[in-house]
Parts: structure tokens; C-alpha cells; sequence
């Protein structure tokens, strides 16, 4: 399969959660196929989605459980049902809420392991799952399962031994909470099946997958509670300082992320190791990956612990140009864009255009301004990803009902269009662009409004949780309307 960076192709935006079916969200099912076959109809190759980790109760999958474990509320069990490990009553019963799904999955799970005990393949399978994954596995089943029996409880307000990770503790830990660290490790097996099931079909369909790889992980992890030397934390397991941005396009006031920032020294000292291995996972998921707030490779914005907005900090440099160089010498040339969005030095872009990074570009933010704005479409070059906007923004249809009056000029005057033509309009200027790939929201596909809007940053409330209702059939506006114009552009 070719390189995505190397060939002028398009793709759509749409993060699992979204896909529709009978579940709560989308699952890594029977629709996850159907939707590829859709975007093959409309004359894209890619699918880009949002990071896949577990997610805690705000739903965020920015601020995930473990930066590598994939999260089980994705897992379809429809094919628990098929193994035999969940009859078709359970099925029904966690369709219609009377079966909690973590109660379903442990049930499959204990099926599971008693298979295993006759099944000398599905024995070996497991075994090889566990070794290849050693990295991370082990500690996430623990910190998972010790989560499970704390009620919930971030791990620095466990017992003093668990939280600091003593060997003792861990040990004893892992003999009494056997059965759910087994479950965990199920779940994990599962979810990596039908992962790879999804994207052997992708290949099959000339489609590539694109991921995405938060820069920071949250501090209630299993990779700080297993990797505390990495982090700034101390010895009580809190943050004297978090990661965020100052002001910016998104907030007055800035974003306090709350993430724990990274202690470069030792990561650099160690090789990059704990990097190292956790690209080496997404780039086995993956075939191109998107480094959320690259700019903080270059420098990071350090907030002290106790603010509650991003106003108060510093930018400190980060060893980025290190980083890159040992994912490059262990990886070889890196299928990484760049989100290079925000307060954007020069020395952000050096960094990017060494190891020949692609950055983005947002319609959204081209308009109502001069000529000169880097964002409109004439701006753009080859080592870019356009965007009409990304999970972040409004939808586009929602992004022009509620743009000023000068932006509305702008645009038309820019284009040479009336109010009908939107969000076609912007999705013709981000597949005509001269960007190596252009990538679309499946809303904007839609032509949906505001009340499709996946995420609002800086806020908690409504966000993750747009899904589309139905697939859309194969010659839908969305897909007729596309492939025409991706084969105009080139971009098929």
C-alpha cells in the first residue's frame, strides 16, 4: 500500500463512537466495514479517527486510562455472542440498558478463560498477546483492576504501598484481584482482534487508518502510576505543575489540560524508551498518525498546579528535535502529521520541516481577514492536511450560520458563492487544495448544523457524544457529491 504521505488523497473524519448500530456508540463491528466501503464510494482512502484509549467518565478520549490499551466499551460483542461466550439473550438485554456492558464483559471473559484451558491455540494465542504487549498490558490489568476495587478512586488516593507501586504490594494485589486482571487482559485481546480484523478489511479496500497520539497523557493512568520518574509528580502522586496553552484562538482565558508534564532529562537519558514503545503500538494500529499539540515537542506551556485556567505559566523548551530523531532511527521515516495549530513559532515549523512533517490547515480560520491569512486556500502547500474543520470546531454548516458579516464577505467574495452552497463550497476549496491530503468531517459531508458539533474545548457538557443515526446509503448526496469532485482534484 502506498505511503499516505506520499500520494494527493482525501479522507473523512469520523470517530468510532459516531458509527451507528444497535449499542449505546459504535463498536468495532459490521458498521465499522460498511463505512468503509462508503467512503470508497465517495472517492476517499483514508478514515481518520480520534484516539481509541479508555476514557473516564467525562468521555474524553484525550484524557484516556492508558495511552495504549484500547477502550472495551468499543469492543463489539456481538461476536462474544458468536464465540459462544454470551448467548443472544445477554446481546439483547445490553442493547436495551438492562445489562451493564462491563457486567456482559465479564461474564464473556470467564467463558473465555475456561475455553482456554482446553484450547491449546486460543492458549498460545493469549500467551503471544501478553509477551508482545509486556510493555504495558500487565501494568494497565492491574491499575485497571485496582481502580475497579477502589471504587473508582485515582490512584494517588490508594493505600500508600499500591499507590507508590511498591513490588510487596503489586504482588499480593495481583493473587487477590486474579479474576478481574483476567478480564482486563480479555478485553484487551478482543478489542486488539477485532482491530486488526478492521484494518486487514481497510487495506483490502485500499483505505488507510489514521489515529491520533495525544502528546500528553492524563494523570490518573496507568502510564504515570507505572512511570512516575517520567513525570512531574511527586511524592504524593500530585501535580505541582500541568500541562495546557495560554490564550488562545479556542479561549480567553487559556486551557489547563491538568495532564502531568513530561521530565525530559530522564526521558531523554532512558532513550526515549517509554515513547519509543508507545508509537511502536500505534504504528502496528495505524498506518499514519496525528501528534495532538506538537508545538509542545518544541516548548510547553508549564502551569502551576494550582491554577484553574491556562492564563498563568511558561513556555519551556522540550527536547523534540532528540524525540523525533530516535523515532526516526527506530521507525525510519515517520507517517506523523503535525497539529501545529495555535501560538506557532518559527522554530515550531524548523522542528516539522526537518523530519518532514506535514501541519494543518482549518478553513474555518481563513476567512475575514487580509490575503495574507496562512489559512485560506492559496496559502497552502504540498506538506499540508487541510481541513473545513476538525473535531474541535464547529461543524461548517454551524461555523457559517453564526460567522460575522465580515467573514461572510469574505468567503463570497473569496469563492464567488451564495449562501446555498455551503459546506460544499469548503469542501470543494479543502479537495482542490495543493495539501498532499485533504480531510473532511463526516458532519460536513452531512451538511449538518451546530447541534452536530463533537466537541467545544475548554467546556465539559455535550461533548463525544454526536452520532450519526443511520449509514448513509451508497449513492447519498455525501458520496455522489464527493467522488466527482475528488477525481477533478486529483485526489483519487
Amino acid at each position: 500500500m502506498t505511503s499516505p504521505l506520499e500520494q494527493r488523497q482525501s479522507g473523512v473524519l469520523l470517530h468510532l463512537t459516531s458509527l451507528p448500530g444497535p449499542f449505546k456508540h459504535g463498536v468495532l463491528g459490521a458498521e465499522a466495514l460498511q463505512f468503509i466501503d462508503q467512503i470508497v464510494e465517495g472517492g476517499y482512502r483514508i478514515w481518520q479517527f480520534l484516539p481509541l484509549g479508555p476514557t473516564h467518565s467525562h468521555g474524553s478520549p484525550y484524557e484516556s486510562l492508558s495511552s495504549s490499551a484500547g477502550n472495551p466499551d468499543l469492543i463489539d460483542l456481538r461476536v462474544a455472542e458468536q464465540k459462544g461466550w454470551l448467548t443472544e439473550k445477554d446481546i439483547q438485554r445490553v442493547i436495551q440498558g438492562d445489562l451493564p456492558l462491563a457486567t456482559a464483559r465479564a461474564k464473556a471473559a470467564l467463558s473465555f478463560w475456561q475455553e482456554a484451558e482446553s484450547n491449546h491455540e486460543l492458549c498460545e494465542k493469549i500467551k503471544s498477546f501478553r509477551q508482545e504487549n509486556e510493555a504495558w498490558l500487565e501494568d494497565y490489568a492491574l491499575f485497571a483492576s485496582l481502580k475497579a476495587v477502589h471504587g473508582g478512586m485515582p490512584w494517588w488516593h490508594w493505600p500508600k504501598d499500591l499507590r507508590d507501586h511498591k513490588p510487596a504490594a503489586l504482588k499480593a494485589a495481583s493473587h487477590t484481584l486474579l479474576a478481574h486482571i483476567h478480564q482486563v487482559i480479555f478485553e484487551q485481546f478482543l478489542f486488539a482482534e477485532q482491530w486488526q480484523s478492521i484494518k486487514e478489511y481497510a487495506e483490502s479496500r485500499g483505505v488507510q487508518l489514521f489515529g491520533d497520539l495525544p502528546i500528553y497523557v492524563a494523570h490518573d493512568s496507568s502510564d504515570v502510576w507505572a512511570n512516575r520518574e517520567f513525570f512531574t509528580v511527586n511524592d504524593e502522586g500530585l501535580c505541582d505543575e500541568v500541562a495546557g496553552v495560554p490564550p488562545d484562538y479556542f479561549s480567553e482565558t487559556g486551557q489547563r489540560w491538568g495532564n502531568p508534564l513530561y521530565l525530559w532529562d530522564k526521558m531523554l537519558d532512558s532513550g526515549f524508551h517509554w515513547w519509543v514503545e508507545r508509537v511502536r503500538l500505534q504504528m502496528k494500529r495505524m498506518h499514519m498518525l496525528r501528534i495532538d499539540h506538537f508545538r509542545g515537542l518544541e516548548a510547553y506551556w508549564a502551569i502551576p498546579g494550582h491554577r484553574e485556567d491556562g492564563i498563568e505559566g511558561e513556555w519551556r523548551k522540550a527536547p523534540g528535535d532528540e524525540l523525533l530523531q530516535a523515532l526516526q532511527d527506530t521507525f525510519g521515516q515517520l507517517p506523523l502529521i503535525a497539529e501545529d495549530l495555535g501560538m506557532i513559532t518559527e522554530e515550531v515549523h524548523v522542528l516539522r520541516k526537518k523530519f518532514k512533517l506535514p501541519g494543518m490547515k482549518i478553513l474555518q480560520f481563513a476567512f475575514g481577514g487580509g490575503a495574507d491569512n496562512p489559512y485560506l486556500p492559496h496559502q497552502h502547500s504540498y506538506d499540508m492536511v487541510t481541513y473545513t474543520g476538525t473535531h474541535d470546531n464547529d461543524t461548517t454548516m454551524g461555523w457559517w450560520q453564526s460567522a460575522s458579516d465580515g467573514e461572510h464577505q469574505h468567503l463570497k467574495d473569496y469563492f464567488g458563492i451564495t449562501d446555498e452552497a455551503m459546506p460544499w463550497t469548503m469542501i470543494r476549496a479543502a479537495l482542490v487544495s495543493p495539501a498532499i491530503l485533504a480531510i473532511i468531517p463526516m458532519q460536513d459531508l452531512l451538511e449538518l448544523d451546530t447541534t452536530a458539533r463533537f466537541n467545544t474545548p475548554g467546556t465539559l457538557d455535550n461533548n463525544w457524544c454526536w452520532r450519526m443515526q443511520a449509514m448513509p446509503e451508497t449513492d447519498a448526496k455525501c458520496w455522489t457529491y464527493s467522488k466527482p469532485l475528488n477525481e477533478l482534484y486529483g485526489r483519487v
